[in-house]
């Protein structure tokens, strides 16, 4: 149907929809006061007002002051239900409707339209299901949790349709839906406080403009009141408080105790300290004192001419030693790199050069080969004990010959190579691949005697491994052989007094501040 403002209204199976400008305007349904939300004819009266006649009465509505007056069949709708679309006004103004029990006749005009708001009360209250008297500001325990409250609203013309709307603040977010019971329980409700209210709607659409309310407390237990947590903050201060001075007095006293006994300790300390220097004081002047016989061991720097040795050991003392021999037309030169550094090291060089001396002064061997091969004995013979059946000591070295007669050189080495460099050609002779020493008596092994090809000017270096292991440069690497190789072609031709600087100075600056890795030897001889 459509009012005199031009809207449209449709009732439906789910209530009553205003329909303006092909779209819905507003709905009405149960919540907002309807009878039912099954609609079964809809008009439109004189006064504007809708009639909305449903399966279990008659509603009338008016739009401007959005109120809903319900007529059932105890204020003279005796009908109940209404047949769809079966509505007519007369000429006079009344209204017929058709109904399941005939026809009933309306007359707007004898109808009320007084405000008259509900008279709500609130009849009763249980606590726990226990009926319990409503006295103002009521304060139940922390286990009076469930609470019930009957209540209800007088309405004589129409008591059927009156509807509620329930809220308990301090639980509820807001007003509970619209319901027509009279009853509303809550359950397991927290310590706080709390205020019931209800409001009611009757029969001509008239809300409570205040809510009916009641207020109450329910009390946390005790331990969590203010005076009980304050009794506790207080008692927990002075414990901590009694605690700390306690602890003040007991670390008073051990302060006592242990600055005494710092005491004490330092003086052992001091003491100790005192005989741990004098001791490595007597350490080190023997080591000084045993670098003054290594040196004193080692050949002349320049025994032979156009001959360099770079000797830089790690320690005071060196397992790095040079062996130099002049023997008429022979000159014998060596570089020998012993098992560990500083004193054991110094021993084994120590071992190794009175060797040498004793093979080529005594037995009169000038082969390179046969040379190692006695060392090789020698060497055993010094380190194997009287029920030792092998040596984990040794060296190794590289050996050359030097024939100025003939201007020829033969080389043997273990494990140390020789070096060869002519106009700039870096050419590397190899020694065994086993050294002096760690093995047993029973291991017949002998050395290699090379022939080496060699013209006038050509530089031969020896060098143990300390060169090339050297640990440098920004990224902490090796300093390897391959450098040592570029190195050599590079300052073969300079005097050997400034190959020497060369190399040191190249080595030094690879090393920069990081730590001497091992023992340094480097020799060098020119073929005249």
């Amino acid at each position: 149907v459509m009012d005199y403002s031009g809207a449209l209204w449709i009732g439906t199976g789910e209530g009553l929809l205003k329909f303006r400008n092909d779209s819905v305007e507003a709905t009405l349904t149960r919540n907002d006061g309807l009878l039912s939300d099954n609609i079964n004819l809809v008009a439109v009266g004189r006064d504007s007002s809708i009639y909305i006649g449903t399966n279990i009465g008659l509603n009338r509505y008016f739009p401007d002051k959005n109120r809903i007056f319900s007529y059932t069949k105890k204020n003279g709708f005796t009908g109940i239900e209404t047949r769809p679309n079966s509505v007519f006004e007369t000429p006079a103004g009344l209204i017929w409707f058709g109904t399941a029990d005939g026809a009933i006749r309306f007359n707007p005009a004898e109808a009320s339209t007084a405000l008259m708001e509900p008279n709500t009360h609130i009849l009763d209250m249980r606590v726990n299901y226990q009926p319990r008297k409503m006295v103002p500001g009521m304060r139940l325990n922390y286990n009076e949790r469930s609470v019930l409250f009957d209540y209800y609203t007088i309405c004589l013309n129409n008591p059927d349709v009156v509807r509620y709307k329930v809220r308990l603040e301090g639980a509820d977010e807001g007003w509970r839906p619209v319901t027509d019971q009279t009853r509303a329980i809550y359950s397991a409700l927290p310590p706080g406080k709390y205020t019931f209210m209800v409001i009611a709607c009757n029969s001509q659409g008239v809300w409570n403009s205040t809510p009916v309310s009641f207020h109450f407390i329910i009390k946390p237990p005790f331990y969590f009141t203010w005076w009980f947590i304050l009794i506790v903050a207080v008692a927990a201060m002075i414990f901590v408080v009694t605690y700390i001075n306690i602890r003040e007095q007991n670390l008073k006293k051990e302060k006592i105790v242990l600055e005494q006994k710092v005491k004490e300790r330092t003086a052992e300390v001091v003491q100790k300290s005192r005989e741990i220097e004098e001791k490595n004081r007597d350490i080190t002047a023997s080591i000084r004192y045993a670098e003054r016989i290594q040196g004193a061991m080692l050949p002349r720097e320049d025994t032979f001419e156009d001959t360099f040795v770079l000797f830089m050991p790690k320690d005071i003392v060196s397992g790095d030693f040079y062996w130099m021999y002049g023997n008429g037309d022979w000159h014998f030169l060596a570089a020998a790199d012993c098992t560990g550094h500083g004193v054991p090291g110094a021993f084994m060089s120590i071992i190794g050069h009175n060797s040498l001396n004793k093979i080529v002064r005594e037995y009169g061997l000038t082969r390179p080969s046969a040379i190692l091969d006695q060392l090789n004995v020698e060497v055993m013979k010094s380190l194997m004990q009287r029920h030792e059946k092998a040596v984990n000591d040794g060296m190794d070295i590289a050996l050359i010959a030097i024939n100025l007669k003939n201007i020829t050189v033969e080389f043997a080495g273990a494990y140390n190579p020789l070096y060869v460099v002519r106009k700039g050609e870096v050419i590397v002779h190899k020694g065994d691949r086993f050294p002096i020493g760690m093995s047993t008596m029973e291991d017949k092994r002998t050395f290699t005697n090379n022939i080496i090809d060699i013209q006038h000017g050509d530089m031969l270096y020896m060098c143990s491994d300390g060169y090339a292991d050297q640990f440098g440069s920004a990224d902490g690497k090796k300093y390897k052989t391959v450098n040592v190789k570029k190195l050599l072609s590079r300052i073969w031709d300079l005097p050997v007094s400034e190959q020497k600087e060369v190399l040191e100075k190249a080595i030094l600056e690879w090393k920069g501040d990081l730590g001497q890795t091992d023992d340094i030897l480097f020799m060098g001889t020119r073929i005249p």
